[in-house]
């Protein structure tokens, strides 16, 4: 069979003032129609740098120094600017990791489709129409003509990606390159996006290029798989041959990293020479450290009541109450999370788990029910000093550790600032100690004080994040899908360290993700959400070997099954 795609000693460099930094080396992949070839490895490994060089969209000053790119025997490099164009979105369809950043929230779906039609294919009017409504049936959105009226921001982030992959098909192409297209989707939205592309893999002989770190999405859908490290292939083969069998120390340590789904661990395997992989945070004595000082020990051994909380979110106004639409984002939802356990949420995107959780920060306000912390209820609306001193026991981590810190405050300004808030020290020069010994205990030490978040990776940024939940001596951390958006060595590094702080610190853990394996690995109880409401509610090993509920059963069976990893754990 002729080669769709052939890649020969692919060389990109990016110069700077330190001289040239080569991003990929001597890279080699082939890829056939009809195949899913799976791109896997770490944050900077060079993978999207391969899928960019495809479709000459480096960064400046990234150029191709050196090697081919032969496409259905083209040598792409060998194009100028106006040839690519015919070749990019017509022949080769991308589809990006963020689907909210792939489309224009000013303009509706069918707009942005249509103009996309006009561009590559040169259909105009009915044509044009007739070819989105076949698009958006192709992808599996429901009453297409009706949807293509919508705009971005009324779709979920997996009808959002469905639209992302409509454009990436509007020219009839022959290869698409997949860069993260599952990152952040819950297992049920995942697996639609993966069976989608599967099926349109197989009915239209498409070549795709799956670019992820998420080995369990390669071991379900590609056929075979190229590790990349340090900007090179380390390894490629079929995916069930590197998966079971893998000869790099590289491969193996990755697929070790993976939290299994069948057992539980004490702690998750990481990578010693990838970032975080030899940091170690400082062990205290918290009965002689400032985190324990003048914090009374709480005698209720509940951390968090909620009872009977309910919130409701417009999303049609009108001037009369009876025109209104509303949005049931939490349901009667009561539940009760122990004094120093770890108690998990789970449940597809929108299910209500996230705005749960603002719900108990106050970050939201309340319709109906009550929170209570510590057996101490909380009013935020009209909050005394007690009420005050309470609320400062509770911290939130956000999913986006890119967005969740501020980009023009420098490292010690943003660990400094709940201290100043809730006025725990009375000078500065106990703040900036204390600062210092913050980022000492979350592995990043006093080198990181005066750089600014932009200066970091995701994991470190991670760190500071939670270095600053920790900075009002909270007896609470809610963690909110606290490592979605990383790597999976850089997520054990996080998710260890979390565990080693609540065993020192006798923190209680609310924890929101919708990867159950992590799940599985990090709590002690867990509730199942579904459209607002609690479904189930059990000890963890009890939800994953039996669960009651048919929609519990329904998102264990979504999970990626991941026992072909256990010799290698």
């Amino acid at each position: 069979m002729n080669q769709l795609l052939d890649i020969f000693g692919l060389d990109v460099s990016f110069p700077s003032q330190h001289g040239i930094t080569y991003a990929v080396q001597d890279v080699s992949i082939t890829i056939e129609p009809g195949e899913v070839l799976g791109i896997v490895g770490e944050s900077g490994a060079g993978k999207s740098t391969v899928g960019n060089a495809i479709i000459n969209l480096l960064e400046p000053p990234g150029e191709i120094t050196n090697g081919k790119i032969l496409f259905q025997g083209q040598n792409l490099r060998n194009l100028e600017d106006n040839e690519m164009l015919k070749i990019r979105g017509k022949k080769i369809g991308v589809i990006f990791q963020d689907p909210q950043t792939s489309l224009n929230p000013l303009m509706t779906i069918g707009a942005q489709l249509i103009e996309t039609i006009n561009t590559i294919s040169n259909l105009f009017g009915q044509l044009a129409l007739n070819k989105a409504v076949e698009l958006l049936e192709a992808v599996g959105i429901d009453e297409p003509q009706l949807r293509l009226k919508s705009y971005p921001h009324q779709f979920s982030g997996g009808m959002r990606q469905r639209v992302v992959i409509a454009l990436a098909l509007a020219g009839d192409p022959d290869l698409i390159i997949a860069d993260e297209p599952t990152t952040a989707l819950d297992v049920s939205t995942q697996a639609q996006i993966l069976d989608l592309l599967k099926n349109l893999c197989k009915e239209r002989k498409l070549g795709i290029i799956l670019i992820t770190h998420d080995i369990g999405v390669i071991g379900n859908i590609a056929d075979r798989v190229a590790v990349m490290f340090n900007g090179s292939i380390v390894e490629t083969g079929e995916v069930l041959q590197i998966l079971t069998n893998p000869n790099h120390k590289y491969t193996k340590s990755l697929i070790a990293a993976v939290p299994p789904s069948n057992k539980t661990i004490e702690r998750f395997k990481s990578i010693d020479y990838i970032e975080g992989g030899r940091i170690r945070h400082k062990t205290i004595n918290l009965q002689q450290h400032w985190l324990g000082e003048k914090i009374k020990e709480n005698t209720s051994p509940t951390a968090i009541t909620i009872e009977g909380l309910n919130k409701a979110f417009i999303i049609k106004k009108s001037i009369l109450n009876r025109n209104r639409k509303y949005l049931q984002a939490v349901n009667n939802v009561s539940l009760s999370v122990n004094k120093g356990e770890t108690f998990g949420l789970v449940g597809e995107s929108g299910s209500g788990k996230s705005t749960l959780a603002r719900l108990i920060a106050g970050l939201v306000s309340i319709d109906k029910g009550s929170v209570k912390l510590f057996d101490e209820e909380i009013n935020y609306k009209h909050q005394n000093q007690k009420g005050s001193i309470i609320r400062s026991h509770l911290q939130m981590i956000f999913q986006d550790p890119y967005s969740s810190l501020n980009a023009r405050m420098r490292v010690q300004d943003i660990i400094a600032e709940p201290i100043q808030y809730y006025k725990t020290v009375s000078n500065k020069i106990e703040m900036k100690q204390i600062v210092k010994d913050l980022l000492d205990h979350v592995g990043l030490g006093v080198n990181a004080l005066l750089k600014y978040p932009h200066e970091f990776s995701g994991g470190q940024r991670q760190r500071i994040s939670i270095a600053r939940a920790l900075a009002s001596r909270p007896k609470i951390l809610i963690c909110d899908e606290p490592t979605s958006a990383l790597d999976v060595s850089v997520q054990a590094h996080i998710l260890n360290l979390l565990k080693d702080l609540q065993d020192e610190l006798g923190l209680t853990m609310l924890f929101i993700s919708h990867d159950l394996p992590v799940i599985r690995q990090m709590c002690d109880n867990v509730a199942v959400m579904r459209h607002g409401s609690i479904c189930e509610v059990a000890k963890t090993d009890d939800l994953f070997d039996a669960p009651k509920h048919d929609y519990s059963k329904h998102l264990l069976e979504l999970m990626p099954k991941t026992e072909f990893f256990e010799e290698h754990r």
